[in-house]
């Protein structure tokens, strides 16, 4: 239903119709429900990612918990503040925003090296290197062309991959570890899940790794993999606690830390344009640099209150427009949901006791997708000519290498292993600074000028 003050107006890339823009506010027997889609198209990935990152560095149950409980906290505040803005802070655009991929294996590196105080220390520290890019977004993004950025994104799903296979395992350390009912359960998870995105329309295709999940979580209870304990235990209503765990600050966990903020800057750059992309126009300088300062600041109070960096995700930039609804009312609705769901512990220890093979078997898509939209960006915006194949090659190799395996950097003082061994950082600086310094079309543009991302 229209109101009488919408106007109905073409998407760009298809023949649906923008039902609701940006400014409109559909009634709320409407906008609820649309608020719920969206929560449901994001819900998986804000726990799947902060589940992976504390599964890898050695959470137990409770701290596990915890960590999720505060990352849907922190997404339904960072959602509001996208949506409405507080100053300088948010785009006033329907960005739906939660725990950042780009982050995933950086901060396990870090955690396993220096513990999860060295985490939240860096991702706090780091924070400000995103909000001076969204003062300086013009100059600062002609530094990372699609080249540069389509390499980095390959490299974020690749360095992945290990993460996603032990997962399906059963979990480093597991006894079971590799048993086939724990590959079987993975198995059915990712086999569902691409099944029903491909072979459905509609929200069951948009939703359809979230349903893989529920159909494993359930069946993971019959096989004795489901331990709802923790449920149990768990309060109705907690609040926040500000640096729970400590918080510590090392050089190399912060390097690390910033040229994450660096990469996920791209990334919110490219889910700014597609949202204003779905009702026809350019983002406005101020929703540009608004949207990017929103993700600093958030990302900043992520750490301090025991989350993971947030960013924009681009499933609902997809979302909307799938459903042409580009109500900001509604994304500050799912906002609202989030942050109910971010007070109440039981939610966030029934998402916990997700069994590893059935994250697994998710994290398997997840990650793969995030590889598919890297290559995608280069094949679709970068000429494969020699030049740039080199570029791509030598990033790829040298990113991955390091990654998969840690033990040729076992003779290095501490501080430099952990930084060299980062496969995002190792891989992204030199997709960086060969783009700059080979010959052909490098320098501030190279390897192809257009948008660096876009969805």
């Amino acid at each position: 239903m229209v109101d009488g003050n919408t106007e109905r107006r073409p998407a760009p890339d298809d023949d649906q119709l923008i039902e609701y823009g940006i400014e409109d506010k559909p009634p709320l027997a409407e906008a609820i429900p649309l608020g719920m889609q969206h929560l449901l198209a994001m819900f998986l990935s804000t726990v799947a990612l902060p589940l992976v990152i504390a599964g890898a560095i050695g959470l137990d149950g409770a701290e596990t918990t915890f960590i999720v409980q505060m990352a849907l906290l922190v997404a339904g505040v960072a959602t509001i503040v996208q949506v409405y803005s507080i100053g300088p802070v948010g785009a006033r655009l329907p960005i739906v925003m939660g725990t950042s991929a780009i982050f995933v294996a950086p901060l396990i590196n870090i955690g396993g090296t220096y513990g999860i105080g060295a985490i939240f220390g860096a991702v706090i520290i780091a924070a400000p290197v995103e909000i001076v890019i969204g003062y300086f977004y013009e100059d600062l993004r002609r530094l990372f062309p699609p080249l540069v950025t389509g390499i980095v994104v390959m490299l974020v799903g690749l360095t992945l991959i290990p993460v996603a296979m032990e997962y399906s395992a059963g979990g480093v350390g597991s006894e079971d570890f590799g048993a086939l009912h724990n590959l079987g359960l993975a198995g059915l998870v990712f086999v569902l899940a691409i099944g029903l995105n491909q072979y459905f329309e509609g929200f069951v295709s948009i939703s359809s790794i979230l349903i893989a999940v529920v159909v494993g979580y359930l069946v993971a209870y019959p096989l004795g993999l489901l331990d709802l304990s923790g449920v149990a235990e768990a309060a109705w209503i907690e609040a926040p606690t500000p640096l729970q765990f400590g918080v510590e600050f090392h050089p190399s966990a912060i390097v690390i830390a910033a040229f994450a903020y660096v990469i996920t800057s791209i990334e919110t750059i490219g889910d700014i344009e597609g949202t204003t992309g779905t009702v026809d126009r350019r983002a406005t300088s101020d929703e540009m640099s608004g949207g990017l300062i929103a993700d600093g600041v958030m990302s900043m109070l992520a750490g301090v209150f025991n989350a993971f960096p947030n960013t924009s995700f681009s499933q609902n930039v997809g979302l909307i427009g799938f459903t042409g609804v580009a109500s900001r009312f509604v994304v500050g609705i799912c906002g609202v949901f989030l942050v109910i769901l971010g007070l109440v512990p039981k939610v966030a220890a029934v998402a916990a006791a997700m069994p590893d093979p059935v994250l697994g078997g998710a994290a398997v898509v997840l990650f793969g997708m995030i590889f598919s939209i890297g290559l995608r960006i280069v094949a679709d915006r970068v000429e494969l000519e020699r030049r740039n194949l080199t570029i791509i090659a030598a990033s790829v190799v040298l990113g991955v290498g390091v990654e998969t395996t840690p033990e040729i950097l076992e003779q290095l003082p501490e501080s430099v292993s952990v930084l060299v061994g980062s496969g995002l950082l190792v891989g992204g600086v030199t997709a960086l600074v060969l783009n700059l310094v080979l010959p052909g079309d490098g320098g501030l543009g190279g390897g192809s000028s257009q948008t660096p991302m876009s969805d």
